[in-house]
């Protein structure tokens, strides 16, 4: 069975001009074209659209959507997938939802607002469009969405941590103890080990050893490190450890 794509882009509310656009890029192509030149869209045809409608929500653009789908070739497996962000966004909405709800009682009961309450589910995309830009729109989406299904206290804990590991760094740079020594060593295998917790990351050595570089060439990034100098303690620490 098939259907005639006037009937599949008002199901999955967009155009025949969108479908036809899917189709001249290589996303997806119909089933069969009628002797009138109707395209027609198979079952196997509409799991992919639905594949591709699901990734343009998640923000990829065409040709990110296009390598993630041949490179999941099997339907079930990338749906799978997919159900597990649908899920992980629901859980985002559901924080957000009760943050407002929350915040709206308080303005009516004349109660103080508190910060840390107002925010829960809201999401920090400051560096989105770079990261998509260095390591592709994939490692973004699947790091947003590793972020968004925690609890308050799992990012309250995580952050904690992190923080933990850019002290340390920094006072080791300020005691000026040996890049490619003992305790340099151990501090680049905690970056290595936090970084790797986070889906997306890629794990070669030259990923490592670049971001050292960017933490020396980026201001934003070595004020975490205690400035030029701390950052600059990173990068020789990481170049090091993969000398």
């Amino acid at each position: 069975m098939d259907w005639p794509i006037t009937d599949i882009a008002r199901l999955a509310g967009t155009t025949s001009r969108t479908l036809r656009h899917y189709g001249d890029r290589g996303l997806l192509e119909p089933s069969r074209v009628g002797a009138n030149g109707y395209r027609y869209y198979d079952e196997r045809a509409l799991t992919r659209l639905q594949r591709i409608l699901l990734l343009r929500d998640l923000g990829l653009g065409l040709p990110a959507i296009a390598e993630i789908i041949d490179r999941q070739a099997d339907d079930a497996v990338a749906l799978r997938d997919h159900l597990t962000r649908l899920h992980q966004e629901k859980q985002r909405l559901d924080r957000q939802i009760a943050s407002v709800e929350a915040t709206i009682e308080k303005l009516e009961g004349g109660e103080q607002l508190m910060a840390e309450d107002m925010f829960s589910g809201f999401d920090h995309t400051e560096y989105k469009e770079e990261v998509e830009e260095r390591w592709g729109a994939d490692a973004y989406a699947k790091s947003d969405a590793w972020w968004t299904s925690m609890s308050a206290d799992e990012q309250k804990a995580w952050k904690a941590r992190v923080s933990q590991l850019a002290a340390d760094w920094s006072d080791a740079a300020k005691r000026g103890i040996d890049p490619s020594g003992d305790e340099a060593r151990a501090l680049v295998e905690r970056q290595v080990a936090w970084l790797g917790s986070i889906p997306g990351t890629p794990r070669s050595s030259d990923y490592y050893v670049g971001l050292g570089e960017m933490y020396v060439a980026d201001g934003r990034f070595a004020k975490n490190y205690g400035g030029l100098a701390g950052a600059t303690f990173v990068r020789d620490a990481l170049a090091a450890y993969y000398r």
